[in-house]
């Protein structure tokens, strides 16, 4: 099969989540990408580990983001690898850097500099914060994103303090952002044949994974979220049932619906004590307490059969344990084997886009630090 990005190469210089990130989902769609690490050690991220899991040398994070690459060691304060890195930045497509403001500018790989190098170049900056106002130069870090962004307060209950999700979202959607940048300024080159600046933030990225909640405040009089004080609430901004429910075995979830409709299947008459839409919200921690004694005195699998029957969004709440072995998991075929460099083999998952019905794949493992080097020199005539 060949691959939608088959035959451009992303040269990047870039270290941690966000950028790689974006550079792993353009690998999978057939890009050629080439990280520029430093000698020996590599790119900071090898080093940033979940449970402090190591692998081959590097963190096990640092192989799910950066499998399907490959490495080209280069000292950027050396002039004979500046030289040599800017005759490979002359044949690229794509370059992808996150440094803070002023790094690039000053060893004279900004973007002016490059497009005189490269006037075709797609040029992509992940930043923290942008590179203006009082936070420009703070760490782009996760957590303090969230932290800044008011993402904090829209998970938990009222009695909780701020909340951060337990994953990167940050990195995660600032990549998936940056991935689009860099698609359509491709397809603005194909169009015009000059080149782009690309430009996205952490900031920028998760205050636009709020729009919705962001815009609520923005046009209902300056009302926070207003999380409620029943455990399981699934989102501030939504009126009862929306949560998750303990049963007689294990827990339930129940999405958005006509809340007469859930009381007539769980056996309450919601319609007489809650008759106006409106209460659902205003009333959402009374009704959520009532659905709540009720839903315990039965098994997840008794709700189920009452709830689907009468076609109500429901669903038992797994774990990673219980997704990984359902069949409903099963025929997604998310998983793949990398291939270490060692012959040992990595469990991952795999990039979640079909093109013309066909799952991407790739056993391809992240690259120890420069293990291309002599071949790049040599074939892109470096040296």
């Amino acid at each position: 099969m060949t691959k939608p990005l088959e035959g451009l190469l992303v040269l990047e210089f870039a270290q941690f989540m966000a950028a790689p990130t974006a550079g792993l989902r353009l690998a999978d769609l057939g890009a050629r990408v080439i990280k520029i690490e430093r000698p020996v050690k590599g790119e900071a991220g090898r080093q940033i580990a979940i449970r402090n899991i190591f692998v081959n040398g590097d963190s096990l994070v640092f192989h799910t983001i950066n499998r399907n690459k490959e490495s080209y060691a280069a000292d950027l304060k050396d002039p004979e690898d500046l030289e040599r890195v800017k005759k490979l930045i002359k044949q690229a497509d794509v370059i992808t850097h996150n440094f803070r403001p002023g790094v690039m500018e000053k060893i004279g790989l900004d973007y002016n500099s490059i497009k005189a190098i490269n006037p075709r170049i797609v040029y992509g900056v992940v930043t923290g914060y942008g590179t203006k106002g009082p936070w420009a130069l703070r760490p782009g870090q996760d957590l303090l994103i969230q932290s800044l962004s008011g993402l904090a307060y829209l998970s938990g209950t009222s009695n909780d303090g701020p909340v951060p999700f337990g994953l990167a979202t940050a990195d995660m959607i600032c990549g998936a952002h940056f991935v689009q940048g860099i698609l359509a300024a491709l397809i603005k080159r194909s169009k015009t044949n000059t080149a782009s600046l690309v430009e996205v933030s952490l900031m920028e990225s998760v205050l636009d994974l709020q729009f919705e909640v962001i815009t609520t405040y923005l046009n209902d009089g300056g009302q926070l979220p207003q999380r409620s004080s029943v455990k399981g609430n699934g989102h501030a901004y939504l009126s009862a049932p929306y949560g998750i429910y303990q049963t007689a075995d294990s827990y339930l979830s129940l999405a958005m619906g006509d809340l007469f409709k859930i009381g007539e299947a769980i056996g309450i008459d919601l319609q007489t004590l809650y008759p106006e839409k409106e209460s659902w919200f205003t009333h959402r921690d009374e009704v959520m307490t009532l659905l709540g004694d009720q839903i315990k005195q039965k098994t997840t699998a008794e709700w189920l059969t009452k709830l689907e029957s009468a076609g109500i969004w429901s669903s038992e709440v797994l774990t990673y344990e219980q997704t990984l072995q359902h069949e409903g998991y099963k025929v997604t075929g998310m998983q793949q084997q990398v291939k270490l460099p060692d012959g040992s083999s990595l469990t991952t998952t795999r990039c979640p886009i079909r093109i013309n019905g066909q799952k991407l794949y790739s056993d391809v493992a992240a690259p120890r630090p420069g293990t291309q080097t002599d071949s790049i020199n040599a074939q892109f005539n470096l040296i």
